[in-house]
């Protein structure tokens, strides 16, 4: 399926991986631009937002977006890790006959976009991540500083009486997509805040609704599993990542402590970290995207440029005399 929105071309297909798993896939631009997987929120689906896409598009990026397991139409995989996106971001990736791609993660798509960095050297040349959290039980961080007692007291559920976790987790799931399944929602939800700012703009709205009936429409099995995924071990140490990371945290983020994104930045080898003192959870993205662009598009010229200079040595050596 695909349409002309905006100024980028938008199509969604479905990929068949090893063992006949889908993943609902959306590819956003010309095949051209430079590809960026992008990994969502949580709740999250494959919807791109159509200006985001057409702003990368203007610095020579591709979106690209999946349905994790759970969301959407892909299904569900109960007990997946964190680590589990580096195996489905390869298999999207041969699929769509990918070899070099940068990642982006927003809140809870940040571990995973950490994930396809560490894991995936060979294929992910750069990433890009906005608010996400730590791995819960890091040492030197308290994973619920700053978040409302409540948020507290679900974690601690979560340990001590997890069927009794699942069963709040799903009661507030049918609240939130109550309350933000519509456009209306959200423009209530930001009070003052709506239409402002981009981040909070009409069009947002109707984005961002269209995205909780995506990913909570028929179930809340996947921002469930995200949720299990992120206090669970997550697969692999941010400390291994060895490809470039531009890192942003607003330090007046209430749903996310900058205190987080302060412990990654520690961790993560030549990170480059961004703490803006005016941004929160909701601006964040909206307003360092284009700096975000930028600046993978140059960490893409580079690669560009080192596969040339090496594929011109590798020639060099093969001829006689060398």
């Amino acid at each position: 399926m695909a349409g002309s929105v905006g100024t980028v071309e938008m199509q969604t297909q479905v990929v068949t991986g090893p063992g006949g798993r889908k993943f609902w896939v959306e590819d956003a631009g010309a095949s051209s631009g430079f590809p960026v997987l992008v990994h969502s929120g949580s709740p999250g689906s494959r919807r791109l937002f159509v200006p985001a896409a057409d702003h990368a598009a203007g610095h020579g990026l591709r979106l690209i977006s999946y349905d994790r397991p759970g969301y959407g139409d892909t299904p569900a995989k109960p007990g997946r890790s964190i680590a589990d996106a580096a195996d489905e971001t390869r298999v999207i990736a041969a699929l769509l006959g990918i070899s070099r791609l940068a990642v982006w993660g927003y809140s809870g798509g940040g571990p995973y976009a950490l994930a396809c960095a560490a894991l995936l050297p060979g294929l992910v040349v750069a990433g890009c991540v906005f608010a996400s959290p730590a791995p819960f039980g890091a040492a030197g961080l308290d994973f619920c500083a700053g978040s409302p007692a409540a948020h507290r007291r679900e974690v601690e559920l979560f340990f001590s009486e997890p069927e009794l976790a699942r069963e709040q987790f799903r009661v507030g799931a049918g609240e939130v997509f109550a309350g933000l399944s519509t456009a209306a929602g959200w423009l209530d939800r930001w009070g003052d805040a709506a239409q402002t700012d981009p981040a909070h703009s009409i069009q947002m709205a109707h984005h961002l609704a269209l995205v909780q009936r995506d990913s909570l429409g028929h179930s809340d099995q996947g921002w469930w599993d995200d949720w299990v995924a992120n206090l669970c071990p997550w697969g692999f140490d941010p400390a291994e990542i060895g490809v470039p990371i531009q890192l942003w945290h607003g330090e007046r983020d209430p749903a996310v402590s900058a205190a987080h994104g302060r412990w990654l930045a520690a961790r993560i080898p030549g990170v480059e970290a961004h703490f803006p003192g005016t941004d929160d959870h909701a601006s964040i993205e909206a307003a360092h995207q284009g700096q975000a662009y930028a600046w993978l598009s140059r960490r893409a010229a580079e690669d560009a440029r080192r596969t040339v200079t090496g594929a011109d040595a590798a020639g060099r050596s093969a001829e006689p005399g060398h």
